[in-house]
Protein backbone atom coordinates (compact mmCIF):
# COMPACT_ATOMS: atom_id res chain seq x y z
CA UNK A 1 0.00 0.00 0.00
CA UNK A 2 1.57 3.52 -0.79
CA UNK A 3 0.76 7.04 0.91
CA UNK A 4 0.51 10.52 0.37
CA UNK A 5 0.15 13.51 2.39
CA UNK A 6 -2.65 15.45 3.19
CA UNK A 7 -0.61 18.12 1.71
CA UNK A 8 0.54 16.73 -1.81
CA UNK A 9 -1.91 14.23 -3.02
CA UNK A 10 0.92 13.22 -5.76
CA UNK A 11 3.28 12.02 -3.16
CA UNK A 12 3.84 8.29 -3.29
CA UNK A 13 5.42 6.14 -0.35
CA UNK A 14 5.63 3.02 1.65
CA UNK A 15 4.72 2.30 4.75
CA UNK A 16 8.35 1.95 5.37
CA UNK A 17 9.25 5.53 4.93
CA UNK A 18 5.97 6.71 5.54
CA UNK A 19 6.50 5.17 9.58
CA UNK A 20 10.58 5.72 9.30
CA UNK A 21 10.06 9.64 8.47
CA UNK A 22 6.77 10.11 10.60
CA UNK A 23 5.86 13.19 8.59
CA UNK A 24 5.98 14.51 4.73
CA UNK A 25 8.54 16.94 4.04
CA UNK A 26 5.89 19.45 3.06
CA UNK A 27 4.43 19.01 6.80
CA UNK A 28 1.16 17.17 5.64
CA UNK A 29 0.19 13.83 7.42
CA UNK A 30 0.69 10.54 6.09
CA UNK A 31 -2.63 9.04 4.58
CA UNK A 32 -3.51 5.62 2.93
CA UNK A 33 -3.79 6.06 -0.89
CA UNK A 34 -6.99 4.02 -0.16
CA UNK A 35 -8.75 2.45 2.50
CA UNK A 36 -8.90 -1.44 2.25
CA UNK A 37 -12.79 -2.66 2.56
CA UNK A 38 -13.27 -5.94 4.44
CA UNK A 39 -16.42 -8.04 3.37
CA UNK A 40 -19.67 -9.57 5.10
CA UNK A 41 -17.69 -12.72 5.61
CA UNK A 42 -14.52 -11.09 7.45
CA UNK A 43 -17.48 -9.23 10.33
CA UNK A 44 -19.08 -12.88 10.27
CA UNK A 45 -15.86 -14.77 11.58
CA UNK A 46 -15.03 -11.58 14.36
CA UNK A 47 -16.52 -12.67 16.90
CA UNK A 48 -14.65 -16.30 16.70
CA UNK A 49 -11.63 -14.43 16.21
CA UNK A 50 -9.14 -13.10 19.08
CA UNK A 51 -7.33 -9.79 19.07
CA UNK A 52 -4.08 -10.75 17.89
CA UNK A 53 -5.87 -12.64 14.82
CA UNK A 54 -8.16 -9.77 14.06
CA UNK A 55 -4.89 -7.49 13.80
CA UNK A 56 -3.18 -9.92 11.53
CA UNK A 57 -5.79 -9.93 8.93
CA UNK A 58 -6.52 -6.17 8.71
CA UNK A 59 -2.29 -5.41 9.16
CA UNK A 60 -1.78 -7.60 6.07
CA UNK A 61 -3.84 -4.66 3.81
CA UNK A 62 -1.58 -2.05 5.38
CA UNK A 63 1.39 -3.79 5.21
CA UNK A 64 1.47 -5.30 1.66
CA UNK A 65 4.01 -7.75 1.59
CA UNK A 66 6.30 -5.16 2.91
CA UNK A 67 6.69 -7.66 6.04
CA UNK A 68 6.12 -11.60 5.56
CA UNK A 69 3.35 -12.89 6.94
CA UNK A 70 5.26 -15.45 9.23
CA UNK A 71 7.22 -12.01 11.05
CA UNK A 72 3.71 -10.07 10.50
CA UNK A 73 2.42 -12.78 12.70
CA UNK A 74 4.69 -12.66 15.35
CA UNK A 75 5.04 -8.94 15.37
CA UNK A 76 1.15 -8.62 16.31
CA UNK A 77 1.17 -12.04 18.54
CA UNK A 78 3.60 -10.15 20.67
CA UNK A 79 2.41 -6.38 20.52
CA UNK A 80 -1.15 -7.51 21.34
CA UNK A 81 -0.55 -9.68 23.97
CA UNK A 82 -3.78 -8.42 26.14
CA UNK A 83 -7.02 -8.13 25.11
CA UNK A 84 -9.63 -5.18 24.81
CA UNK A 85 -13.21 -6.35 26.37
CA UNK A 86 -16.53 -5.38 26.31
CA UNK A 87 -17.82 -4.42 29.48
CA UNK A 88 -21.35 -4.35 29.78
CA UNK A 89 -22.87 -1.50 32.12
CA UNK A 90 -26.59 -1.89 31.37
CA UNK A 91 -28.55 -2.77 28.68
CA UNK A 92 -27.19 -1.92 25.14
CA UNK A 93 -24.41 0.37 27.28
CA UNK A 94 -21.05 -0.56 26.98
CA UNK A 95 -17.55 0.22 28.24
CA UNK A 96 -14.44 -1.01 25.75
CA UNK A 97 -11.85 -1.19 28.18
CA UNK A 98 -8.60 -0.11 26.17
CA UNK A 99 -6.41 -0.16 29.36
CA UNK A 100 -5.41 -3.60 29.63
CA UNK A 101 -1.55 -3.64 28.22
CA UNK A 102 1.97 -2.86 30.18
CA UNK A 103 0.75 1.15 30.67
CA UNK A 104 -2.46 0.74 31.20
CA UNK A 105 -3.48 3.17 28.74
CA UNK A 106 -5.24 2.57 25.30
CA UNK A 107 -1.68 3.70 23.72
CA UNK A 108 -0.29 1.08 24.27
CA UNK A 109 -2.15 -0.46 21.24
CA UNK A 110 -0.71 2.04 18.76
CA UNK A 111 2.93 2.49 20.68
CA UNK A 112 3.79 -1.34 20.71
CA UNK A 113 3.01 -1.93 17.41
CA UNK A 114 5.16 1.02 16.25
CA UNK A 115 7.78 -0.30 18.12
CA UNK A 116 7.88 -3.61 16.61
CA UNK A 117 7.77 -2.15 13.09
CA UNK A 118 10.38 -0.02 13.01
CA UNK A 119 12.58 -2.31 14.23
CA UNK A 120 11.86 -4.77 11.57
CA UNK A 121 12.26 -1.73 9.41
CA UNK A 122 15.63 -0.07 10.72
CA UNK A 123 17.03 -4.03 10.89
CA UNK A 124 19.54 -2.94 8.21
CA UNK A 125 19.90 1.05 8.13
CA UNK A 126 23.14 2.51 9.59
CA UNK A 127 21.91 5.94 10.80
CA UNK A 128 20.60 5.36 14.50
CA UNK A 129 16.79 6.56 14.48
CA UNK A 130 15.74 9.71 16.64
CA UNK A 131 12.39 9.27 17.58
CA UNK A 132 10.17 12.33 18.56
CA UNK A 133 7.26 12.16 21.12
CA UNK A 134 4.98 15.02 22.46
CA UNK A 135 2.45 13.67 25.38
CA UNK A 136 -0.23 15.07 27.63
CA UNK A 137 0.01 11.68 29.62
CA UNK A 138 -0.31 8.53 28.51
CA UNK A 139 0.76 8.33 25.06
CA UNK A 140 4.40 9.04 26.76
CA UNK A 141 4.16 6.61 28.81
CA UNK A 142 3.31 4.29 26.40
CA UNK A 143 5.81 4.75 23.97
CA UNK A 144 8.48 5.37 26.15
CA UNK A 145 7.64 1.74 27.61
CA UNK A 146 7.02 0.50 23.91
CA UNK A 147 10.61 1.41 23.04
CA UNK A 148 12.52 0.65 25.85
CA UNK A 149 15.99 -0.77 25.41
CA UNK A 150 15.31 -1.65 21.63
CA UNK A 151 18.59 -1.01 19.75
CA UNK A 152 19.39 1.59 17.97
CA UNK A 153 16.51 3.60 18.88
CA UNK A 154 16.06 6.75 21.27
CA UNK A 155 13.29 8.59 22.14
CA UNK A 156 12.57 11.89 23.18
CA UNK A 157 9.43 12.02 25.37
CA UNK A 158 8.14 16.11 25.67
CA UNK A 159 5.69 16.77 28.12
CA UNK A 160 4.39 19.86 29.63
CA UNK A 161 5.67 20.78 33.45
CA UNK A 162 2.59 20.16 36.00
CA UNK A 163 -0.11 19.26 33.69
CA UNK A 164 0.05 15.39 33.78
CA UNK A 165 -0.48 13.16 36.74
CA UNK A 166 2.17 12.15 39.25
CA UNK A 167 1.96 8.59 38.18
CA UNK A 168 1.81 9.07 34.33
CA UNK A 169 5.39 11.41 35.09
CA UNK A 170 6.38 8.47 36.74
CA UNK A 171 5.53 5.82 34.10
CA UNK A 172 7.38 8.03 30.95
CA UNK A 173 10.38 9.63 33.33
CA UNK A 174 12.27 6.93 35.34
CA UNK A 175 13.45 4.88 32.43
CA UNK A 176 16.55 6.05 31.83
CA UNK A 177 18.56 4.06 29.19
CA UNK A 178 17.11 5.01 25.42
CA UNK A 179 14.56 7.31 26.91
CA UNK A 180 15.22 10.83 27.48
CA UNK A 181 12.09 12.68 28.90
CA UNK A 182 12.10 16.25 28.33
CA UNK A 183 9.76 18.44 30.77
CA UNK A 184 9.04 21.41 28.97
CA UNK A 185 7.64 24.61 30.38
CA UNK A 186 4.50 25.09 28.15
CA UNK A 187 1.65 23.68 27.56
CA UNK A 188 1.00 20.03 25.21
CA UNK A 189 0.66 22.26 22.25
CA UNK A 190 4.40 23.84 22.85
CA UNK A 191 5.56 20.56 22.96
CA UNK A 192 3.67 19.19 19.74
CA UNK A 193 5.31 22.00 18.06
CA UNK A 194 8.36 21.39 19.26
CA UNK A 195 8.06 18.07 18.16
CA UNK A 196 7.30 19.02 14.45
CA UNK A 197 9.50 21.30 14.24
CA UNK A 198 12.66 18.69 14.87
CA UNK A 199 10.62 16.19 12.36
CA UNK A 200 11.12 19.26 9.65
CA UNK A 201 14.90 19.87 10.59
CA UNK A 202 16.75 18.77 7.34
CA UNK A 203 19.81 19.38 9.32
CA UNK A 204 18.89 16.95 12.12
CA UNK A 205 18.17 14.58 9.41
CA UNK A 206 21.67 14.83 7.79
CA UNK A 207 23.11 12.92 10.60
CA UNK A 208 20.08 11.04 11.94
CA UNK A 209 16.73 9.38 10.77
CA UNK A 210 13.92 11.27 12.69
CA UNK A 211 10.37 9.78 13.10
CA UNK A 212 7.41 10.79 15.66
CA UNK A 213 5.68 8.81 17.71
CA UNK A 214 2.39 10.52 18.39
CA UNK A 215 -0.42 9.80 16.16
CA UNK A 216 1.37 12.30 13.72
CA UNK A 217 2.74 9.07 12.74
CA UNK A 218 0.52 6.25 10.61
CA UNK A 219 2.19 3.50 12.32
CA UNK A 220 -0.05 4.69 15.55
CA UNK A 221 -3.47 4.92 14.06
CA UNK A 222 -3.37 1.84 11.94
CA UNK A 223 -3.57 -0.79 14.97
CA UNK A 224 -5.90 1.39 16.95
CA UNK A 225 -8.64 0.55 13.91
CA UNK A 226 -8.00 -3.05 15.26
CA UNK A 227 -9.63 -3.19 18.56
CA UNK A 228 -13.09 -1.20 17.20
CA UNK A 229 -13.63 -4.53 14.88
CA UNK A 230 -12.49 -6.50 18.32
CA UNK A 231 -15.05 -4.33 20.35
CA UNK A 232 -18.00 -4.38 17.85
CA UNK A 233 -17.64 -8.58 17.46
CA UNK A 234 -18.06 -8.36 21.49
CA UNK A 235 -21.90 -6.84 20.97
CA UNK A 236 -24.47 -8.80 20.72
CA UNK A 237 -25.76 -9.99 16.83
CA UNK A 238 -28.96 -7.83 17.05
CA UNK A 239 -26.75 -4.77 18.40
CA UNK A 240 -24.53 -4.43 15.57
CA UNK A 241 -26.13 -2.47 12.87
CA UNK A 242 -26.88 -0.05 15.91
CA UNK A 243 -24.10 1.28 17.87
CA UNK A 244 -22.75 4.28 18.45
CA UNK A 245 -19.34 4.91 19.54
CA UNK A 246 -18.35 7.39 21.77
CA UNK A 247 -14.41 8.66 22.02
CA UNK A 248 -13.13 10.73 24.46
CA UNK A 249 -11.24 13.38 21.78
CA UNK A 250 -8.00 15.20 22.72
CA UNK A 251 -5.38 15.29 19.41
CA UNK A 252 -7.83 13.17 17.30
CA UNK A 253 -5.55 9.68 16.31
CA UNK A 254 -8.21 7.77 18.55
CA UNK A 255 -11.74 9.36 16.20
CA UNK A 256 -9.69 9.01 13.22
CA UNK A 257 -8.94 5.54 13.70
CA UNK A 258 -12.18 4.73 14.00
CA UNK A 259 -13.42 6.63 11.07
CA UNK A 260 -11.01 5.14 9.44
CA UNK A 261 -12.82 1.46 10.72
CA UNK A 262 -16.25 2.72 9.41
CA UNK A 263 -14.43 3.42 6.02
CA UNK A 264 -13.28 0.22 5.90
CA UNK A 265 -17.05 -1.26 6.90
CA UNK A 266 -17.17 -1.58 10.16
CA UNK A 267 -21.10 -0.93 10.20
CA UNK A 268 -20.79 1.99 12.98
CA UNK A 269 -23.59 4.00 12.83
CA UNK A 270 -22.28 7.41 14.36
CA UNK A 271 -19.27 8.63 16.24
CA UNK A 272 -19.51 10.92 18.96
CA UNK A 273 -16.31 13.15 19.45
CA UNK A 274 -16.20 13.86 23.35
CA UNK A 275 -14.75 16.20 24.53
CA UNK A 276 -13.64 18.40 27.64
CA UNK A 277 -13.95 22.44 28.03
CA UNK A 278 -11.04 22.16 24.67
CA UNK A 279 -14.02 21.61 22.48
CA UNK A 280 -12.72 22.98 19.41
CA UNK A 281 -13.29 20.27 17.24
CA UNK A 282 -17.31 20.05 18.53
CA UNK A 283 -17.50 23.78 18.36
CA UNK A 284 -16.46 23.18 14.58
CA UNK A 285 -19.33 20.57 14.12
CA UNK A 286 -22.01 22.97 15.33
CA UNK A 287 -20.62 25.94 13.70
CA UNK A 288 -18.70 24.77 10.56
CA UNK A 289 -15.78 26.89 11.80
CA UNK A 290 -12.43 25.54 13.07
CA UNK A 291 -10.95 28.03 15.12
CA UNK A 292 -8.41 26.40 17.39
CA UNK A 293 -6.77 28.13 20.88
CA UNK A 294 -4.33 27.22 23.66
CA UNK A 295 -5.50 24.57 25.51
CA UNK A 296 -6.71 24.49 29.23
CA UNK A 297 -5.58 22.10 31.93
CA UNK A 298 -8.07 19.74 32.91
CA UNK A 299 -8.67 16.59 34.85
CA UNK A 300 -9.25 14.46 31.81
CA UNK A 301 -5.48 16.18 31.06
CA UNK A 302 -4.70 13.74 27.93
CA UNK A 303 -7.33 15.15 25.76
CA UNK A 304 -6.02 19.03 26.78
CA UNK A 305 -5.42 20.31 22.92
CA UNK A 306 -6.40 23.00 21.71
CA UNK A 307 -5.13 22.47 17.85
CA UNK A 308 -5.52 18.88 17.39
CA UNK A 309 -3.14 16.93 14.51
CA UNK A 310 -5.26 14.54 13.03
CA UNK A 311 -8.08 17.06 12.23
CA UNK A 312 -6.44 17.71 9.15
CA UNK A 313 -6.58 13.46 8.53
CA UNK A 314 -10.18 13.90 9.28
CA UNK A 315 -10.91 17.05 6.66
CA UNK A 316 -9.24 14.95 4.65
CA UNK A 317 -10.58 11.55 4.62
CA UNK A 318 -14.08 13.25 4.21
CA UNK A 319 -12.33 15.76 1.30
CA UNK A 320 -13.36 18.80 3.52
CA UNK A 321 -16.66 17.94 3.17
CA UNK A 322 -18.68 19.74 6.25
CA UNK A 323 -21.94 18.02 5.96
CA UNK A 324 -20.54 14.61 5.31
CA UNK A 325 -18.31 15.08 8.53
CA UNK A 326 -21.34 16.18 10.19
CA UNK A 327 -23.45 13.20 9.55
CA UNK A 328 -20.55 10.78 10.97
CA UNK A 329 -19.67 12.59 13.42
CA UNK A 330 -21.92 14.21 16.62
CA UNK A 331 -19.87 16.46 19.39
CA UNK A 332 -19.79 18.11 22.52
CA UNK A 333 -17.13 19.88 25.17
CA UNK A 334 -17.93 18.90 29.00
CA UNK A 335 -16.23 21.02 32.02
CA UNK A 336 -14.63 19.41 34.89
CA UNK A 337 -17.42 19.63 37.42
CA UNK A 338 -19.89 17.37 34.98
CA UNK A 339 -16.65 14.69 34.42
CA UNK A 340 -16.64 14.75 38.30
CA UNK A 341 -20.56 14.32 38.68
CA UNK A 342 -20.42 11.32 36.14
CA UNK A 343 -17.52 9.29 37.58
CA UNK A 344 -19.40 9.81 41.06
CA UNK A 345 -22.62 8.88 39.73
CA UNK A 346 -21.73 5.74 37.05
CA UNK A 347 -20.02 4.23 40.22
CA UNK A 348 -23.10 4.59 42.31
CA UNK A 349 -25.28 3.63 39.31
CA UNK A 350 -23.82 0.31 37.75
CA UNK A 351 -20.78 -0.09 40.54
CA UNK A 352 -18.48 0.63 37.57
CA UNK A 353 -15.37 2.81 37.95
CA UNK A 354 -14.47 5.38 34.80
CA UNK A 355 -11.24 7.59 34.36
CA UNK A 356 -11.56 11.28 33.72
CA UNK A 357 -11.64 10.26 29.91
CA UNK A 358 -14.30 7.96 29.83
CA UNK A 359 -16.59 9.64 32.40
CA UNK A 360 -16.25 12.58 29.30
CA UNK A 361 -16.76 9.33 26.63
CA UNK A 362 -19.92 8.65 28.68
CA UNK A 363 -21.40 12.16 29.07
CA UNK A 364 -21.03 12.13 25.47
CA UNK A 365 -22.69 8.79 24.59
CA UNK A 366 -25.49 9.33 26.80
CA UNK A 367 -26.39 12.72 25.81
CA UNK A 368 -26.24 11.97 22.06
CA UNK A 369 -28.86 8.86 23.06
CA UNK A 370 -30.77 10.78 24.64
CA UNK A 371 -31.46 12.85 21.35
CA UNK A 372 -32.48 10.19 19.50
CA UNK A 373 -35.86 8.64 19.28
CA UNK A 374 -34.38 5.00 17.95
CA UNK A 375 -31.97 3.88 20.21
CA UNK A 376 -28.69 1.82 19.67
CA UNK A 377 -26.28 -0.01 21.49
CA UNK A 378 -23.64 2.45 22.72
CA UNK A 379 -20.00 2.05 23.43
CA UNK A 380 -17.59 4.82 24.86
CA UNK A 381 -13.98 3.81 25.21
CA UNK A 382 -12.26 3.58 28.38
CA UNK A 383 -8.92 4.98 27.23
CA UNK A 384 -7.00 4.32 30.51
CA UNK A 385 -7.50 2.72 34.70
CA UNK A 386 -8.52 4.82 36.61
CA UNK A 387 -5.87 3.97 38.91
CA UNK A 388 -3.86 6.67 36.74
CA UNK A 389 -5.34 9.41 38.14
CA UNK A 390 -5.60 7.56 41.73
CA UNK A 391 -6.13 11.32 43.91
CA UNK A 392 -8.85 12.28 41.33
CA UNK A 393 -10.69 9.75 41.51
CA UNK A 394 -10.32 8.84 45.24
CA UNK A 395 -11.09 12.12 46.05
CA UNK A 396 -14.64 11.97 43.83
CA UNK A 397 -15.91 8.80 45.09
CA UNK A 398 -14.45 9.04 48.85
CA UNK A 399 -12.89 5.54 48.43
CA UNK A 400 -9.52 3.87 47.80
CA UNK A 401 -8.19 2.58 44.87
CA UNK A 402 -5.88 -0.26 44.74
CA UNK A 403 -2.89 0.51 42.28
CA UNK A 404 -2.42 -2.40 39.61
CA UNK A 405 1.29 -3.70 40.37
CA UNK A 406 2.94 -3.05 37.03
CA UNK A 407 1.77 0.98 38.00
CA UNK A 408 3.14 0.45 41.63
CA UNK A 409 6.09 -0.65 40.08
CA UNK A 410 7.57 2.62 38.76
CA UNK A 411 6.36 4.86 41.50
CA UNK A 412 9.29 5.09 43.81
CA UNK A 413 11.75 4.88 41.45
CA UNK A 414 13.52 8.72 41.04
CA UNK A 415 13.02 10.66 37.97
CA UNK A 416 15.36 11.45 35.36
CA UNK A 417 13.11 14.26 33.20
CA UNK A 418 15.55 16.99 31.98
CA UNK A 419 13.23 20.29 32.41
CA UNK A 420 13.69 22.79 28.98
CA UNK A 421 11.90 26.07 27.63
CA UNK A 422 9.64 26.04 25.09
CA UNK A 423 12.84 26.47 23.31
CA UNK A 424 13.80 23.85 19.84
CA UNK A 425 17.57 25.23 20.15
CA UNK A 426 17.49 23.87 24.30
CA UNK A 427 15.63 20.64 22.47
CA UNK A 428 18.59 20.26 19.48
CA UNK A 429 21.28 20.53 21.71
CA UNK A 430 19.94 17.95 23.97
CA UNK A 431 19.39 15.54 21.26
CA UNK A 432 23.09 16.21 19.19
CA UNK A 433 24.88 15.52 22.03
CA UNK A 434 23.60 11.59 22.81
CA UNK A 435 24.10 9.41 20.28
Amino acid sequence: MKFYSTKNKSLRVSLKEAILTGMPPDNGLYMPLSLPKVDDSFLASLSSLSLPEIAFDLAKFFVDEEIDDNDLRTLVEDAFSFDAPLVSLSNSLYSLELFHGPTLAFKDFGARFMSRLMAVFTRDLSKPLKIFVATSGDTGSAVANGFYDVPGIHVYVLYPEGKVSEIQEKQLATLGKNITALRVKGVFDDCQALVKQALADERLRQSYLVSSANSINIARLIPQTFYYFRGWAQLKDKEKDRCVISVPSGNLGNLTAGLMAKRMGLPIQRFVDAANINDVVPEYLHTGIFIPRPSKHTLSSAMDVGNPSNFDRILDLYHHRYEAITQDIWGKGYTDDETKEKIRETYEKYGYLCDPHGAVGLLGLEEYLSLVKTKPAGIFLETAHPAKFKSIVEDIIQREIPIPERLAQCLNKPLQAITIENDYRQLLDIVCKQV
